[in-house]
């Protein structure tokens, strides 16, 4: 059965103002924010360096042969995805003698650990 594509179009009677007026101020008031959420979201959509954000959360911190390891991903691999997080301002490392530890970056810490602990609930109800 052929079914035809409907358009769909507001046919509202009048416009609410101080409504629109406000959510364009709450935007515009919140722009830096929203372009924060929105480096840190493009750089979480990848699968690796969810799971690098996710075990750094859970670990502290970690070096790139411990992730390298756990992902079981060369070394240079998962180094490409550090750089990348920290560039981006997501990660910080610190260096202690030839090893370079990274950690996640506390204001992007509130961010995501809600996010996280949403998965690993999720995980634990459905191994119940």
């Amino acid at each position: 059965m052929h079914m035809k594509n409907k358009e769909r179009t507001c046919i509202r009677l009048f416009a609410d103002q101080e409504q629109i007026a406000h959510g364009k101020e709450m935007l515009a008031r919140n722009q830096k924010a929203f372009e924060q959420l929105s480096r840190l979201l493009a750089l979480t959509g990848n699968e690796v360096r969810l799971k690098i954000l996710f075990l750094l959360e859970e670990e502290s911190e970690l070096c790139p042969c411990d992730l390298s390891d756990i992902l079981g991903m060369s070394v240079p691999a998962v180094s490409q995805h550090l750089r990348k997080m920290k560039d981006s301002g997501l990660v910080q490392s610190r260096r202690e003698g030839q090893t370079i530890f990274y950690s996640l970056r506390k204001e992007h810490l509130a961010l995501l650990k809600p996010l996280f602990q949403h998965l690993v609930q999720h995980t634990k109800k459905e191994m119940a």
